[in-house]
Protein backbone atom coordinates (compact mmCIF):
# COMPACT_ATOMS: atom_id res chain seq x y z
CA UNK A 1 0.00 0.00 0.00
CA UNK A 2 1.30 3.19 -0.78
CA UNK A 3 1.01 6.37 1.90
CA UNK A 4 -1.41 8.30 -0.69
CA UNK A 5 -4.03 5.00 -0.63
CA UNK A 6 -4.34 4.97 3.40
CA UNK A 7 -6.95 5.96 5.35
CA UNK A 8 -5.00 9.06 7.14
CA UNK A 9 -4.26 10.55 3.68
CA UNK A 10 -7.85 10.67 2.57
CA UNK A 11 -8.63 11.96 6.27
CA UNK A 12 -6.14 14.59 5.95
CA UNK A 13 -6.51 15.75 2.38
CA UNK A 14 -10.30 16.36 2.71
CA UNK A 15 -10.36 17.95 6.03
CA UNK A 16 -7.12 20.38 4.60
CA UNK A 17 -9.91 20.80 1.72
CA UNK A 18 -12.75 21.13 3.71
CA UNK A 19 -10.57 23.96 6.03
CA UNK A 20 -9.63 25.57 2.78
CA UNK A 21 -13.42 26.03 1.68
CA UNK A 22 -14.61 26.98 4.95
CA UNK A 23 -11.80 29.80 5.48
CA UNK A 24 -12.33 31.07 2.40
CA UNK A 25 -16.27 31.92 3.17
CA UNK A 26 -15.38 32.71 6.66
CA UNK A 27 -13.18 35.53 5.51
CA UNK A 28 -15.78 36.96 3.68
CA UNK A 29 -17.34 38.13 6.91
CA UNK A 30 -14.27 38.97 8.81
CA UNK A 31 -13.50 35.99 10.81
CA UNK A 32 -11.77 32.20 11.02
CA UNK A 33 -12.57 28.83 10.41
CA UNK A 34 -12.19 28.24 13.92
CA UNK A 35 -14.33 30.83 15.27
CA UNK A 36 -17.00 29.98 13.54
CA UNK A 37 -17.00 26.59 14.80
CA UNK A 38 -16.37 28.13 18.20
CA UNK A 39 -19.30 30.15 17.60
CA UNK A 40 -21.71 27.11 16.76
CA UNK A 41 -20.39 25.40 20.53
CA UNK A 42 -21.51 28.37 22.43
CA UNK A 43 -25.08 27.75 24.14
CA UNK A 44 -27.96 30.28 24.61
CA UNK A 45 -26.91 29.72 28.54
CA UNK A 46 -23.15 30.22 28.04
CA UNK A 47 -20.83 27.87 28.10
CA UNK A 48 -17.46 27.19 30.02
CA UNK A 49 -14.53 27.97 28.31
CA UNK A 50 -12.85 24.50 29.52
CA UNK A 51 -16.02 22.70 27.38
CA UNK A 52 -15.21 24.64 24.45
CA UNK A 53 -11.47 23.50 24.25
CA UNK A 54 -12.18 19.77 24.81
CA UNK A 55 -14.97 20.35 21.84
CA UNK A 56 -12.47 22.25 19.21
CA UNK A 57 -9.28 19.99 20.24
CA UNK A 58 -7.63 23.13 21.52
CA UNK A 59 -5.30 23.70 24.13
CA UNK A 60 -6.97 26.65 26.81
CA UNK A 61 -4.08 28.73 26.04
CA UNK A 62 -4.77 29.01 22.55
CA UNK A 63 -8.61 28.98 23.27
CA UNK A 64 -7.75 32.11 25.61
CA UNK A 65 -6.22 33.86 23.04
CA UNK A 66 -9.07 33.04 20.42
CA UNK A 67 -11.55 34.07 22.93
CA UNK A 68 -9.50 37.20 24.04
CA UNK A 69 -9.57 38.09 19.68
CA UNK A 70 -13.68 37.43 19.71
CA UNK A 71 -14.54 39.50 22.39
CA UNK A 72 -12.24 42.31 21.37
CA UNK A 73 -14.49 41.80 17.70
CA UNK A 74 -17.87 41.87 19.97
CA UNK A 75 -18.90 38.51 19.21
CA UNK A 76 -18.72 37.38 22.68
CA UNK A 77 -18.49 38.08 26.24
CA UNK A 78 -16.85 36.24 29.48
CA UNK A 79 -19.28 36.03 32.71
CA UNK A 80 -18.31 34.24 36.09
CA UNK A 81 -20.15 31.39 36.45
CA UNK A 82 -23.02 32.61 39.76
CA UNK A 83 -22.97 28.80 41.21
CA UNK A 84 -19.26 28.01 40.78
CA UNK A 85 -16.70 31.09 40.57
CA UNK A 86 -14.31 29.10 39.17
CA UNK A 87 -15.81 28.46 35.81
CA UNK A 88 -16.23 30.92 33.39
CA UNK A 89 -18.83 30.85 30.67
CA UNK A 90 -18.91 32.05 27.53
CA UNK A 91 -22.09 34.02 26.29
CA UNK A 92 -22.31 35.43 22.12
CA UNK A 93 -23.20 38.85 21.96
CA UNK A 94 -25.61 40.21 18.72
CA UNK A 95 -22.65 40.10 16.57
CA UNK A 96 -21.68 36.69 17.87
CA UNK A 97 -25.28 35.75 17.11
CA UNK A 98 -25.21 37.12 13.49
CA UNK A 99 -22.10 35.08 12.48
CA UNK A 100 -23.23 31.95 14.14
CA UNK A 101 -26.18 31.89 12.11
CA UNK A 102 -23.90 32.51 9.00
CA UNK A 103 -21.35 29.74 9.63
CA UNK A 104 -24.46 27.63 11.01
CA UNK A 105 -26.17 28.14 7.40
CA UNK A 106 -23.05 27.32 5.92
CA UNK A 107 -22.21 24.26 7.33
CA UNK A 108 -25.72 22.69 6.41
CA UNK A 109 -26.31 24.29 2.87
CA UNK A 110 -22.97 22.09 2.02
CA UNK A 111 -23.84 18.83 4.08
CA UNK A 112 -27.42 19.35 2.05
CA UNK A 113 -25.55 19.42 -1.65
CA UNK A 114 -23.26 16.58 -0.49
CA UNK A 115 -26.48 14.58 0.98
CA UNK A 116 -27.91 14.86 -2.69
CA UNK A 117 -24.80 12.81 -3.63
CA UNK A 118 -24.42 10.49 -1.18
CA UNK A 119 -26.83 7.74 -0.47
CA UNK A 120 -28.36 7.48 3.17
CA UNK A 121 -26.73 4.07 3.06
CA UNK A 122 -23.39 5.36 2.35
CA UNK A 123 -23.76 8.15 4.40
CA UNK A 124 -23.91 5.51 7.60
CA UNK A 125 -21.38 3.28 6.35
CA UNK A 126 -19.01 6.59 5.97
CA UNK A 127 -20.28 7.15 9.83
CA UNK A 128 -19.55 3.50 11.06
CA UNK A 129 -16.21 3.91 9.26
CA UNK A 130 -15.19 7.04 10.95
CA UNK A 131 -16.37 5.56 14.56
CA UNK A 132 -14.35 2.24 14.59
CA UNK A 133 -11.22 4.90 13.12
CA UNK A 134 -12.01 6.85 16.48
CA UNK A 135 -12.56 3.75 18.67
CA UNK A 136 -9.19 2.63 17.42
CA UNK A 137 -7.41 5.80 17.82
CA UNK A 138 -8.66 6.38 21.69
CA UNK A 139 -7.33 2.09 21.97
CA UNK A 140 -3.92 3.32 20.24
CA UNK A 141 -3.88 6.21 23.01
CA UNK A 142 -4.60 4.12 25.77
CA UNK A 143 -1.90 1.81 24.68
CA UNK A 144 0.87 4.58 24.71
CA UNK A 145 -0.27 6.08 27.52
CA UNK A 146 0.03 2.52 29.34
CA UNK A 147 3.20 2.11 27.72
CA UNK A 148 4.86 5.14 28.90
CA UNK A 149 3.84 4.44 32.53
Amino acid sequence: MKLNETIEFYIKTTSLALSRMYGSIAGRYGITQTIGYLLTYVEREGTPSTRLAQQLGMKNSSLTRLLKKMEKDGCIFRKTDEHDRRVVRIFLTEKGVQRRKIAKKTVLEFNEKLSKKISDEDLKTFFKVFDIIKEQVSIELEEQSNNEH
